[in-house]
């Protein structure tokens, strides 16, 4: 059972033994409150056979009380740990289950992000596994435990009565046989709501994001009109599911208590011919009352397990995507960076970068420039290996990175993005998380490095201030110099900056270039920029338009050629000239 369970939900050695061991227990658990009505029997059996007979009645008093108390201290150990194996592991599992796809997402490409929607993903993390919890801890322990239990008694009463265990158990398979063939129209059912179900909790995110927007625009009533049809789909979608299943399983219930009444017939049949005596008659039809419960809710319940099967389903898709791996160590020859002959596409159809070649050196700064979309901040990514290239090579100090583990590779990167990230956290936090074991002195010299000293002391709290979800709390200038300062803290021999000044005014561009300038010896820098006082002074610049390389060489070598870099320059100079009329 441990190894079908195990691979049915996808769970891990412990889960399946857990879930094995909710699942006996619960037997155990049924057997005894069968078990606990075996006293009275003999007790009727003692005293009111003889006096049918005209004899003395005897009984053992002592022997019934005892019995009684053994198995009901029996049913309190059993289901103090039944507890333990259905609730607390379950909890236990769904948090194991929560951290494991956190895990597998943390090791994913980003371009798995970029085909996969965010809600989906969020779905999974939190709705699916909250249903796989709901699964373990009501719905397939008490199934099993039901559905095992039954069958012993069954066939222990089809043993000691045949006829009357068939009167009472023929229900039992043609109930389930119900619900077990209708699985598919199920799924269907399933499948459709979580699909409306996700169709809005996407337009919701989409509207948080874009609030503000969505507000500059007055579209706030047409998005909320969205909203409210999309929701209103997945309640109908929903509504409708539930009915459905619930008709089918509110049928299956009503055929096994036909059971009940073939048992009273049968057993009337069976005491006027003497099969059975009176005894054993009202024994059966308080056995029919005692199994035909747990069986009507593992009806239930396995309705519930096929639904946990879906979510289980979707954890499984994104878990068994595949993950970037490579050695976890790098026996590189220096910090040079080299595309050879690299290509790479975000769709099949749409290359982004066409058989690109060029070396960034060690102790050097190279810059990327060129119109929008010509591959600029796609080349950084790559050589972060955010992406697997498509064909060709990229080398650092010779080694492939596509061989080397992301994890192992970035611990030499330090990167400063367009798009910023921080955290909720304090702005000394922030920056720590460069490298987590800096002193507050580092930190603070750092930040003086890349001019935010002075409005940080100018906080409520100064470096201990929370700055909210995502730096909300600062301006777009001073969430872009922590980044740039988190990224000097960890004094990676690498440095990749990608419009890490556009946010800046004059004063404070100049004073974080001369910061950057500062980490060039020995480094490979590498700089996405369009501002012509950040690209003319590396020692080699790489013009990319339309994904491929139009001029490589030094600022005066690219002057000289009178190419798409003087272009370039003559249309900076236009807009600077540019005026309101």
């Amino acid at each position: 059972m441990k190894n079908y369970l195990k691979k049915i939900f996808s769970l891990d050695d412990k889960g399946a033994k857990d879930l094995s061991s909710a699942s006996m227990l619960t037997v155990l658990i049924n057997i005894i409150l069968i078990a606990i009505n075996i006293p009275l029997y003999f007790f009727l059996y003692d005293t009111v056979i003889p006096v049918l007979n005209n004899m003395s009645p005897h009984y053992e008093t002592v022997l019934y009380i005892s019995y009684s108390l053994l198995l009901f201290i029996m049913l309190i150990v059993a289901n103090y740990f039944q507890y333990n194996a259905c609730y607390v592991s379950a909890y236990e599992l769904s948090s194991n289950k929560r951290i494991s796809i956190a895990e597998t997402l943390r090791r994913l490409p980003l371009s798995f992000f970029g085909k996969k929607d965010l809600s989906d993903v969020a779905t999974v993390i939190m709705s699916d596994t909250t249903m796989l919890e709901t699964a373990f801890s009501h719905f397939v322990p008490q199934m099993i435990g039901s559905i095992i239990s039954t069958t012993i008694i069954g066939i222990s009463l089809l043993i000691f009565n045949f006829k009357m265990g068939l009167a009472i158990f023929w229900v039992v398979p043609v109930s389930f046989f119900l619900v077990i063939a209708t699985k598919k129209f199920q799924d269907s059912f399933g499948i459709k709501s979580k699909s409306i179900q996700l169709s809005y909790l996407d337009k919701i995110q989409e509207c948080i994001e874009n609030v503000a927007d969505i507000k500059s625009n007055n579209c706030k009533e047409s998005h909320l009109l969205v909203m409210k049809d999309r929701l209103e789909k997945f309640e109908n979608a929903s509504i409708k599911g539930e009915f459905v299943i619930g008709i089918l399983v509110n049928l299956a219930q009503m055929i096994l208590r036909l059971g009940i009444g073939t048992s009273m017939i049968a057993g009337v049949y069976l005491l006027v011919s003497g099969d059975i005596d009176i005894l054993f008659f009202l024994f059966s039809l308080m056995l029919v009352t005692r199994v035909f419960e747990p069986l009507s809710l593992a009806l239930v319940n396995l309705a519930g397990t096929y639904m946990s099967l879906l979510s289980v389903a979707r954890m499984k898709e994104l878990e068994n995507t595949k993950i970037q791996t490579g050695r976890e160590s790098m026996n590189n020859d220096g910090y040079d960076i080299k595309f050879s002959n690299v290509s790479f596409s975000y769709h099949t159809d749409q290359p982004v970068l066409d058989d690109i070649s060029f070396v960034a050196k060690q102790g050097s700064i190279t810059a990327l420039i060129g119109p929008s979309g010509g591959g600029k901040s796609t080349a950084l990514k790559l050589a972060s290996r955010f992406w697997d290239i498509d064909s060709g090579s990229i080398t650092i100090g010779g080694e492939n990175i596509s061989e080397i583990d992301p994890e192992t590779l970035l611990e030499n990167i330090s990167i400063v993005f367009q798009d910023v990230v921080l955290f909720d956290n304090t702005v000394m936090e922030n920056i720590r998380i460069g490298r987590k074991s800096a002193t507050d002195e580092e930190v603070i010299e750092v930040a003086k490095k890349a001019s935010c000293h002075d409005y940080i002391t100018a906080l409520p709290n100064g470096y201990n201030t929370l700055i909210g979800e995502n730096g909300c709390n600062l301006s777009g200038g001073e969430r872009q110099r922590l980044s740039i300062a988190r990224a000097l803290l960890k004094d990676a021999p690498i440095v990749l900056l990608d419009e890490a000044t556009s946010s800046l005014d004059v004063k404070n561009e100049i004073a974080v270039q001369q910061a950057i300038a500062n980490l060039t010896k020995n480094k490979t820098v590498v700089i996405v920029a369009h501002r012509m006082r950040t690209i003319i002074g590396a020692d080699k610049i790489v013009l990319l338009k339309e994904g491929r390389i139009s001029e490589i060489g030094t600022h005066k070598e690219l002057i000289k050629q009178e190419g798409d870099y003087v272009n370039m320059i003559k249309l900076q100079m236009e807009t600077i000239n540019w005026q309101l009329i």
